[in-house]
Formats: structure tokens, C-alpha cells, sequence
């Protein structure tokens, strides 16, 4: 374990010592013994993992399922629809997320409290900041007590705001979307808005009722739970992932130190990172195993340095130069090592992995029982290829 004494500076902290503990942390170390207990609940293991990443919602039952005990696709469902301890929203970085339902206050202060960025848009598509409150109080009397399509919606907050809320002006898929439409995922941090079930293949929204908790607190809750679960982190890798300002995110790093909540570790050749105070011990013990991670993984996202967890060719194969997320992923010893996909015909998975170097014996016998897991998660039987070795990112 990594340890020091008051006197002595500084903790250094190896990639690999916060790797295997990051790892452990979410319940993806490959080595039973190395985590704590099993997650039960679907909304335990998100928020170990800072939420799940929701765009595509099978992706999100797959992370939180590899993250469980036993959980099951159908347990994740339950928990977002019918037991609602589950939330689907706008999550960091404006993306939709799932968050847990006891949380959601936190979050939605803490993310109400991020600066945002630029508006992208053209001079004549931005909104005024009165306008900007107008259609969040808007869409947040709309939802109360209904669940609308985002067509419905649009008409009640064009109806409560005025008819330049209307205006075509945003592009979207193939469409020009209405003005208002830009600060949908404001809404949800401010928690005006959640999804709800589907209507059809229709997307719908409530009001999930929540209030959010005043930002001095809630922001600084965030950051240490960001820290428990991806430190050592520098103010760079926190702006990333809230995709904020990196000054604003130095900013906040100075004061937590100041006021003892964070401390200065040396992350190896990385330089000065940070950890919630106290929080120095990390194995040493390198990870040794096979694991699969769907697209846009948690893990895959929020852990820094991102060269370190894709070496080599992993870089342009699976991270495409770096954008995170846009391949599942095979990981071997706790960094990437190849890419995965699968084919869904009724209840049979066809699961091809691709990995950037020959895998042993063990380790296929490894990758045969993550494939049997993501089948089981996904209430299915699966069939694993193992594809030819990939040299380069081309091949």
C-alpha cells in the first residue's frame, strides 16, 4: 500500500497503484479479492461510478450490470421506471446520464454551478439570460404532473414564453430545431426536467420534482466524490469531464486544498494530482485480468492520464485520437487492449473482440467469462469470435 508519513511530503502515487484502485473502487478489478462487496443495487454501483453514461441506454444497463452482483438489464430498468432509485437526465457534460435518485439534488446543484461554455451558436440563434430563465421556469411548470414528447413540450414552453422560442433556428439532426431547444440539458441540471418512459419509440419528460442544493455545497461534494473515484486527478482532468473551464477548475482545486479537503499527491512522471484528504492508500499489486467495457463506459472516460490507459495503439484504435466513448473496449492487466462489438438476434449475442495483441490461454478463458457475463447481464446467450490482431489504427 502507498503511505507516508505527515513529514515526508507528498505521497507518490504510481499509474498503476490508482489504476488498480480505481478499478477496485467500481467493482471492475479483476481479482474478486481485491473489492470490497459486491454491488446489489443498480444505483449503488452508478454512483460509484459518477453516473452512467445514457445516450444509448443499453450501454448504460451494460455498465451498471458489470459493476453489480447478478444485476440483470430488467434490475436496471426496474430501478429507473418502476422504483424509480434511478434517474435518466442530463449528466455531465450536458450527455445523458443515469444518475441515482437520492442524489439528484447534489448533482443538480453542483452542476447548476459549473460555468458554461461559449455559446456555440450563431448571434441570432442565442437566447438572452431572461429568456434563458423564462424557458427553464417554463419547461419546469409544463412537466409538473405530466410526462410530454419533446413536440409536446415544445409547444407548452413556446405557449408560456412567446412565439420566439419558437423560432427554427438550431441545427439538429438533419432539422432545424426551435430556439428554445438549446438549453434543454440546462433544465435538467437545474432539475426542471427528467426522462421518462418512452411513449412508443417517442422520448418523453417529466418534472422529477427535485430541488437542487445551493452550489457552495453541492460543488464541493461533487469534486470529492470525483477524486474517491478517479484520483489522483489534476483541475485539467475535472474540467474535462464537466467539460468546464480549466482555470475555473483550478480555481476550485485551490480552495479545497486551502480548506484541507484535498491534498497534493506525485502521480508518478504525471506530476503534482490531487486526492480527498487522507485518502493516500493505493495497492501495489499490479491488476492482472481481462475485462469488457461497452461504449461510453465510466471508467473509460473519467480516468486520467487517458494515454496511460490507452497505450501504444489503443490511442488512435479505440480512442480515436481522443474522444472517449466511441468504442466498447477490451481491457487487459486495466488498460485498453483492443475493441469489442456484439450483434443481438433474439436471445443470442454474437461477440466479436478484436484485440491489438495475441491473447494467451488464460486469457481467453479470462474473456470467455466476461462474454458469458455481458450475457447474462443482457438476458442473453452469447457466442464469442476472437477477430485477427489489429496492427496500427487501420487494421
Amino acid at each position: 500500500m502507498t503511505t507516508r508519513s505527515p513529514a515526508a511530503g507528498p505521497a507518490t502515487v504510481t499509474w498503476a497503484g490508482a489504476n488498480a484502485r480505481r478499478l477496485a473502487r467500481q467493482h471492475l478489478h479483476p481479482d474478486a479479492a481485491a473489492v470490497a462487496s459486491p454491488f446489489a443495487e443498480p444505483g449503488d454501483a452508478v454512483a460509484a461510478m459518477l453516473g452512467a453514461h445514457a445516450q444509448v441506454l443499453s450501454a448504460a444497463e451494460l455498465s451498471v450490470g458489470l459493476r453489480g452482483a447478478g444485476v440483470t438489464r430488467t434490475d436496471v430498468r426496474t430501478a429507473l421506471w418502476t422504483d424509480r432509485t434511478l434517474v435518466k437526465t442530463f449528466g455531465p457534460r450536458g450527455t445523458v446520464h443515469l444518475l441515482p435518485a437520492a442524489d439528484l439534488p447534489l448533482w443538480t446543484g453542483a452542476l447548476s454551478a459549473v460555468p458554461t461554455v461559449p455559446n456555440p451558436f450563431p448571434k441570432d440563434a442565442r437566447m438572452t439570460p431572461d429568456q434563458v430563465e423564462a424557458v427553464v421556469a417554463a419547461v419546469g411548470d409544463a412537466l409538473t404532473g405530466a410526462e410530454l414528447t419533446i413536440d409536446e413540450l415544445s409547444d407548452e414552453v413556446v405557449a408560456r414564453t412567446g412565439p420566439w422560442a419558437g423560432d427554427l433556428v438550431m441545427p439538429g439532426f438533419q432539422a432545424m430545431w426551435p430556439r428554445w431547444r438549446q438549453v434543454l440539458h440546462l433544465a435538467g441540471h437545474r432539475g426542471a426536467l427528467a426522462y421518462a418512459p418512452n411513449r412508443g419509440r417517442k422520448a418523453t419528460y417529466t418534472n422529477p420534482g427535485c430541488t437542487p442544493l445551493p452550489g457552495a455545497a453541492a460543488l464541493p461534494a461533487l469534486i470529492e466524490r470525483y477524486l474517491y473515484a478517479y484520483g489522483p486527478a489534476t483541475p485539467a482532468h475535472l474540467a474535462r469531464w464537466l467539460a468546464a473551464p480549466k482555470r475555473w477548475a483550478a480555481e476550485r482545486f485551490a480552495a479545497l486544498a486551502a480548506s484541507g479537503a484535498i491534498e497534493e499527491v506525485t502521480f508518478g512522471e504525471d506530476g503534482p494530482a490531487w486526492v480527498v484528504a487522507g485518502d493516500t492508500d493505493f495497492p501495489d499489486a499490479p491488476v492482472r485480468g481481462v475485462r469488457l467495457l461497452p461504449y461510453f463506459d465510466a471508467f473509460a472516460i473519467a480516468s486520467g492520464p487517458r494515454e496511460r490507459l490507452f497505450p501504444g495503439a489503443a490511442w488512435e484504435r479505440a480512442l480515436g485520437g481522443g474522444q472517449a466513448g466511441n468504442f466498447p473496449v477490451l481491457l487487459v492487466d486495466g488498460v485498453v487492449a483492443g475493441v469489442w462489438h456484439q450483434r443481438r438476434s433474439g436471445r443470442r449475442i454474437a461477440v466479436t473482440v478484436e484485440p491489438l495483441k495475441p491473447l494467451s490461454g488464460a486469457r481467453l478463458r479470462d474473456l470467455e467469462g466476461q462474454v458469458e457475463r455481458v450475457a447474462a447481464i443482457m438476458e442473453g446467450t452469447a457466442e464469442l469470435t476472437v477477430g485477427p490482431v489489429m496492427v496500427g489504427p487501420h487494421a
